[in-house]
C-alpha cells in the first residue's frame, strides 16, 4: 500500500483547478499567446524559503506581470496602508509555508453587492520558466499579491478576466468604501468645478487612496502606452529656493521600473530646491517610482481615482472634510420594465423609478451612491475600445447609464409630479455608464425622496443605495405599487395609512350590515384620456402568518358631499377588488370618468383588526419636465476613461 506524501496532501482547488480554464476566458487578449507554456507551481517550489509577507515593507508592494491588471494592483496598495483592511480581505492566522498547520490554501474576503464575499484557493501559481508570470511582490520571496491576485481571478472565472478594469471598483471591491473619479483635463468634473489640488487637505492626501492615469500616451513617455494605471504615494508643498510654492507628487509605476522623462526625472527640477530638501524627497524613492510637479501632473495625466479612507471600526471618512461619517444605510432595489423603469427626465414615466425617503434627524454632511449589482466580471468587456472609438450611445453590456436625484419634502404626504418637475436639491452630474456614481452633499433635518433611474426607459437592473453621513439617518422604500406596463402618461400618487378596530371600524365585508363601518378613503379623478386613469391598492401590514382575507370597494359619491353619502346594500360599488385575499397586497387597474369617489377597504369578516395602507395613483394631464439631458456627451466622456490595463 502507498503511503501518502506530505504534497498530495496538500489541497487542490477543484473549483478553481490549475488548468487552461482558470487562465483564458475567451483568448481574446495578448494573454493567449501563453496557451502551452504555463505551469503551475506552489510558493516552496519557487524559492527556498517563502512567506506572505516581507519584512520590508517597501518589497511588500506589487509588481506587474504580463497580465494587464495594473488597475488592480493599484488598489492593492491601499491594504498596505491600512492593516485594517488587510485583515478584512486576507484574514490573518492562516497557516504558511514551513508550518504545521500549512496545507496549501488560502483564505480571502472581496466586497461585493453590499456583502463580504469568501474565496478560498490553493496555492498553486502559474509560472514561465518557475517564475511566476502574473502580479508578485518586489520581494520574490513574498507571495501575498500573487495569491490575492488569484483568489481575485476565481472570483472573475479566469485570470483573462482581469485583463483591464477600473481602479475604483477594485478599491471599493477591497474595501467596502466609496470611490470617485475626477477629471483632470475638464474642469467640471473636479469638485465645484475647479481646480481639485486645493479640494484635498494635506492630511487627507495621506489618508486617502489615490490613483492616476493615463488614457494617451504621455509626450515625456512614449513606452507607457494607453490607459496605464499608477498610484500616488506622496502629495507635498515644498517651496523652491526663490521662495515660490511647489505641490510635488510621488508616482508609483505597477511595472516596477521607472518609466517617466519629465522635468523631476531630471537635474533641472530638483536644482531649483535646496539641496537638502532635495536629497530628502529624493531618498524617499523607491523602485517604480518618480516626482512630477502639479503643473506636470495635470499636463500628462488624465483622470484621478480617489478611495474613502476606512476607520478601524469600518466609517468612511470624508475626503472633502475629514469627518467620520459614523452613521451607515443601504437597502436594495430595482428597475424592473413596465413597472418600475421610468428612465431619465426626459421621459415621462420618470415617476414610476423606485423611490425611497431619506430621514435625516439633524444637518450633516452626507455621501449617496447608486451601485449596480452585475456579474462580478463586467470590466474587459468595453476595454477592447479604441480612444474615441465607441459610438456616444453605445450601450454598456452588463451595467446601465444611472444617475440619482433627491429632492427635499415638508412631509410624506406631498405632490410627487410637482416635486419631481421642481430642480433637485442634490443629483450626480448626469447619468453615466458606472458600476456606481456618487452624491456628496450636506442636507438639513427633513424628509428627502430619493430617485435612482436609468437613462433609457425599460433598462432593467438590480442595484444598492447606500447613505454614509456625519448625522442619524433612516432610508426605506416608498412602498407604492403603480403597475405601469399597460399605461403612459404621468400619474400622481397619494397614500394613506389607517387600522380596522375591532367594534369600530372593522366592519367587514358587503353582505354584513357592518360593512358601512369601515373607514372611508375619499378621492376625486379629474383626468380621463382614455384606458385606465386610476391603481387602487391595499396593503395590509400583518404577518405573513397571520394575513386577514381583504378587499375594497369604490363608490361613487352622490354631489362630491362625502360626508353625507349613505352607504347601504342598495349602494352599489362602481368597482370592487373581490373576493377577499389572504394576500399582503391587493389592487385594481380601472377607468373612472371624473368625479368624487371613496374607498372603503375591508376584511372579510368584521372585527378582526389590522393596520393598511390604501395608494391611490391617478393620471394626470402631461407635464413637460424641465430636464432635457443628452446622454450622447455623457459616452463620450465614459469613453475617453476607459478601463486600465496596460
Amino acid at each position: 500500500m502507498e503511503m501518502e506524501t506530505e504534497e498530495d496532501a496538500l489541497f487542490e482547488d477543484a473549483d478553481f483547478a490549475a488548468v487552461d480554464s482558470a487562465l483564458f476566458a475567451d483568448y481574446t487578449t495578448p494573454l493567449s499567446r501563453l496557451v502551452g507554456q504555463v505551469t503551475w507551481l506552489r510558493p516552496q517550489h519557487i524559492c527556498k524559503h517563502p512567506q506572505l509577507f516581507p519584512d520590508n515593507l517597501t518589497d511588500a508592494y506589487p509588481k506587474q506581470g504580463i497580465l494587464g491588471d495594473c488597475w488592480l494592483l493599484c488598489a492593492c496598495t491601499m491594504l498596505l496602508k491600512s492593516h485594517h483592511l488587510l485583515a478584512k480581505v486576507m484574514p490573518p492566522g492562516q497557516s504558511v509555508w514551513g508550518e504545521s498547520g500549512y496545507r496549501g490554501e488560502f483564505q480571502f474576503r472581496f466586497w461585493r453587492n453590499g456583502h463580504w464575499v469568501e474565496v478560498q484557493v490553493d496555492d498553486r501559481l502559474p509560472c514561465i520558466n518557475n517564475t511566476p508570470c502574473f502580479s508578485r511582490c518586489h520581494s520574490p520571496t513574498a507571495f501575498w499579491v500573487a495569491l490575492l491576485e488569484k483568489a481575485y481571478a476565481k472570483l472573475h472565472g479566469s485570470y483573462e478576466n482581469l485583463w483591464a478594469g477600473q481602479v475604483c471598483e477594485a478599491m471599493v471591491d477591497l474595501s467596502g468604501a466609496m470611490a470617485e473619479r475626477w477629471s483632470l483635463k475638464r474642469a467640471t468634473d473636479t469638485p465645484a468645478g475647479k481646480s481639485l489640488f486645493p479640494k484635498l487637505s494635506g492630511a487627507m492626501r495621506k489618508r486617502s487612496y489615490i490613483s492616476c492615469c493615463v488614457h494617451s500616451t504621455p509626450a515625456v513617455t512614449p513606452e507607457l502606452g494607453q490607459f496605464h494605471a499608477l498610484s500616488v504615494m506622496e502629495w507635498t508643498d515644498v517651496k523652491t529656493s526663490d521662495g515660490q510654492e511647489v505641490q510635488l507628487l510621488r508616482i508609483w509605476n505597477p511595472w516596477g521600473r521607472m518609466c517617466w522623462g519629465g522635468a523631476w526625472t531630471k537635474r533641472a527640477g530638483w536644482s531649483s530646491l535646496d539641496p537638502s530638501c532635495s536629497m530628502e524627497l529624493l531618498g524617499r524613492t523607491q523602485e517604480g517610482e518618480f516626482w512630477v510637479d502639479e503643473k506636470e501632473f495635470q499636463l500628462e495625466f488624465d483622470e484621478l481615482t480617489v478611495g474613502y479612507p476606512v476607520s478601524d471600526v469600518g466609517h468612511l471618512q470624508s475626503i472633502y472634510t475629514g469627518s467620520f461619517l459614523t452613521h451607515t444605510q443601504q437597502i436594495r432595489g430595482r428597475w424592473v420594465k413596465g413597472h418600475s423603469a421610468g428612465g431619465c427626465r426626459n421621459n415621462s414615466s420618470y415617476s414610476s423609478n423606485p423611490k425611497f425617503w431619506l430621514r435625516v434627524e439633524e444637518g450633516g454632511e452626507v455621501l449617496l451612491s447608486v451601485l449596480q449589482c452585475g456579474p462580478w466580471r463586467a470590466q474587459r468587456s468595453c476595454s477592447q475600445q479604441p480612444l474615441g472609438g465607441s459610438s456616444s450611445s453605445q450601450q454598456h453590456p452588463h451595467y446601465q447609464a444611472i444617475a440619482l436625484h433627491l429632492w427635499k419634502v415638508e412631509k410624506k404626504r406631498f405632490n410627487l409630479m410637482r416635486t419631481l418637475n421642481s430642480t433637485p436639491c442634490a443629483s450626480s452630474r448626469t447619468h453615466a455608464y458606472e458600476r456606481e456614481i456618487v452624491v456628496h452633499t450636506h442636507l438639513t433635518a427633513g424628509f428627502y425622496l430619493l430617485v435612482p433611474s436609468t437613462f433609457l426607459q425599460g433598462a432593467e437592473g438590480k442595484f444598492l443605495l447606500r447613505v454614509h453621513s456625519t448625522c442619524p439617518t433612516r432610508l426605506s422604500e416608498v412602498k407604492v405599487s403603480v403597475q405601469q406596463e399597460c399605461v403612459g402618461g404621468e400619474w400622481e400618487t397619494v397614500s394613506l395609512c389607517g387600522s380596522w378596530i375591532a367594534g369600530s371600524t372593522a366592519g367587514g365585508g358587503r353582505n354584513f350590515s357592518s360593512h358601512k363601518q369601515n373607514p372611508r378613503v375619499p378621492f376625486t379623478v379629474t383626468y380621463d384620456p382614455g384606458g385606465t386613469n386610476t391603481i387602487v391598492t391595499l396593503r395590509q401590514h400583518s404577518p405573513e402568518n397571520s394575513l386577514h382575507a381583504i378587499g375594497f370597494h369604490i363608490y361613487k359619491v352622490p354631489d362630491g358631499k362625502v360626508d353625507s353619502m349613505v352607504i347601504s346594500s342598495a349602494v352599489c360599488p362602481v368597482v370592487s377588488c373581490v373576493p377577499h385575499s389572504h394576500s399582503q397586497e391587493v389592487s385594481v387597474q380601472c377607468r373612472l370618468p371624473p368625479a368624487v369617489y371613496t374607498i372603503l377597504p375591508s376584511t372579510y369578516e368584521p372585527d378582526h383588526s389590522a393596520e393598511y395602507t390604501v395608494t391611490v395613483a391617478r393620471r394626470i394631464h402631461r407635464r413637460v419636465m424641465s430636464s432635457q439631458e443628452r446622454l450622447g456627451q455623457v459616452v463620450q466622456e465614459i469613453s475617453h476613461v476607459s478601463v486600465m490595463g496596460l
